[in-house]
């Protein structure tokens, strides 16, 4: 296997042409709820990668997903392959689109199903269009939180990060909460995207930080008062 990507929680490796393998590295960490997430998802029409099912003799920690070809948003973004306006809307257009699809488990009818980790990070522009990965974090809740928790990421992004990526974190900020569909964001929201960042264990104390400046930046942008 050779390894291609490594995250804070789980490393990629590529199987072959067709497949890789996403393994965390927390032997905690069981993918079983993920697959059938993204099977749930995948048939439902929603862009994610396919997933294979888990062989006898792979482990719980492994996650064996269809290989994508393409940048990350955020690769194409720094490569001047997508504008922060368009990748934005891209962004606002995928949580809209997630959104629509039917909850797995929720008895509550307005439960959706959340990513909470929506980032420019987290979605690979294809040729054959935009898929999203890293479900890891993904829930079932208020449409709101999910919103909430992509400003967030972007504003606290742009604290900590150098000038040329900050400006694009802004822009990119701006653009998502230009959707109308930004509106399912509150301040009751927000609040709660503040507290799932700062007990994210993957968070650096810089980042952490950053959270109230991030918060504010989401406010300003929105116009939202503080909780």
């Amino acid at each position: 296997m050779v390894l291609i990507g490594i995250g804070r929680t789980a490393d990629v490796y590529v199987l072959d042409e067709r497949w890789v393998l996403r393994r965390y590295r927390d032997a905690a960490g069981d993918t079983e709820a993920e697959s059938a997430l993204m099977a749930h998802l995948h048939a439902c029409g929603y862009p994610v990668p396919l997933v294979r099912p888990r062989e006898e003799h792979e482990a719980r920690t492994d996650l064996v997903l269809e290989r994508l070809d393409g940048p990350t948003m955020a690769g194409a973004l720094f490569a001047e392959l997508i504008t922060p306006q368009e990748a934005g809307t891209l962004l606002a257009l995928l949580l809209t689109r997630l959104h629509r699809v039917p909850p797995r488990t929720a008895e509550d009818p307005a439960a959706r199903i959340l990513h909470l980790d929506l980032h420019p990070e987290n979605v690979v522009l294809t040729s054959a269009g935009p898929r999203v990965i890293d479900w890891a974090n993904a829930a079932e809740g208020p449409p709101g939180l999910d919103w909430a928790m992509t400003a967030v990421i972007l504003a606290q992004y742009a604290a900590v990060a150098d000038r040329r990526a900050a400006g694009l974190a802004r822009e990119v900020l701006a653009a998502l909460l230009a959707d109308p569909e930004a509106a399912r964001l509150t301040p009751l929201s927000l609040a709660d995207a503040l507290r799932h960042r700062a007990a994210n264990p993957t968070m650096t104390q810089r980042e952490i930080d950053v959270l109230d400046q991030a918060g504010a930046a989401v406010r300003e942008v929105t116009g939202l008062r503080a909780a």
